[in-house]
C-alpha cells in the first residue's frame, strides 16, 4: 500500500456514527498523519480495537467513568483520546459518536508511508522495518503523538488528522480477535473488538 497524497479529511460525521464496531473496521486502511515541528509522518491504519462505555469493562470509562483523564471521552467523536500507559508509552485513541457516548478506538498499528526516516530516528530503530510502527507505544513515538495531542480535532486543522485515500478493506479480509491486555475485563477480555488487515506485516504480533 502507498500513500499517493490524493487522500481527503475524514469529515466529522464519520466519527460522530454510533456503531464502534463499524467504525473501526472502516479505519482500517485510512492514513493517520502527524505533523509537528513542520515535520509530516504518516501510515496506513491496519489495526484497530473498539471500547464503548458503560457496558465494556475493558474501557476507560466503565460505567460512565468520569475523571480527569477519561473526560477527553465524553466529547463528540472526532477527537483525540491519548494517555500515558505504564508512565511510558502515549496510546493513541479516536473517540467516536456522540457527546457524553464515551466510545473510543486505539490506533494499534500503522503500515509507515510518508517520513519513515523520521520515524525511524525517533524510534531509533533501523532493522525489521515491519516492526517500526507495529503497536500502539511505537506508533505513538514514531509520528511523536504525546499528552500534548490529548483532546485535539482530527479535522485537519491542528497536528493529527485522518485521510481517507479510497481504500475499503474487504470484510474478509478484516481478522476478529480479543483485544490486548485487558484480561481483568472478565467476560468483556473475550469480545472480539480487535480488528486486523489479513496478512499485513505490520500489524502487532498476534497473542
Amino acid at each position: 500500500m502507498k500513500d499517493n497524497g490524493m487522500g481527503r479529511v475524514l469529515s466529522a460525521d464519520f466519527f460522530m456514527q454510533d456503531d464502534v464496531l463499524a467504525i473501526s473496521q472502516a479505519l482500517l486502511g485510512k492514513h493517520l498523519y502527524s505533523k509537528v515541528g513542520g515535520v509530516t509522518t504518516s501510515g496506513i491504519i491496519v489495526e484497530t480495537e473498539a471500547y464503548r462505555a458503560p457496558e465494556d469493562k475493558a474501557s476507560h470509562a466503565y460505567g460512565n467513568r468520569r475523571t480527569k483523564r477519561t473526560a477527553t471521552m465524553f466529547l463528540p467523536g472526532g477527537i483525540c483520546y491519548v494517555y500515558l500507559c505504564y508512565g511510558i508509552h502515549h496510546l493513541f485513541n479516536v473517540v467516536t459518536g456522540a457527546a457524553e457516548k464515551a466510545h473510543a478506538i486505539l490506533i494499534r498499528a500503522l503500515e509507515p508511508c510518508v517520513g519513515i526516516e523520521v520515524m525511524q530516528s525517533r524510534r531509533q530503530q533501523h532493522r525489521k522495518p515491519d516492526e517500526l510502527t507495529s503497536g500502539p507505544g511505537k506508533l505513538s513515538q514514531a509520528l511523536d503523538i504525546t499528552m500534548q495531542q490529548n483532546g485535539q480535532l482530527l479535522d485537519g486543522s491542528q497536528h493529527i488528522w485522518i485521510e481517507d485515500h479510497g481504500q475499503v478493506i474487504d470484510p474478509e479480509h478484516i481478522i476478529r480477535s480479543p483485544r490486548v491486555g485487558v484480561d481483568y475485563a472478565e467476560e468483556c477480555a473475550a469480545w472480539n473488538w480487535r480488528f486486523r488487515i489479513k496478512d499485513n506485516s505490520w500489524t502487532s504480533k498476534p497473542d
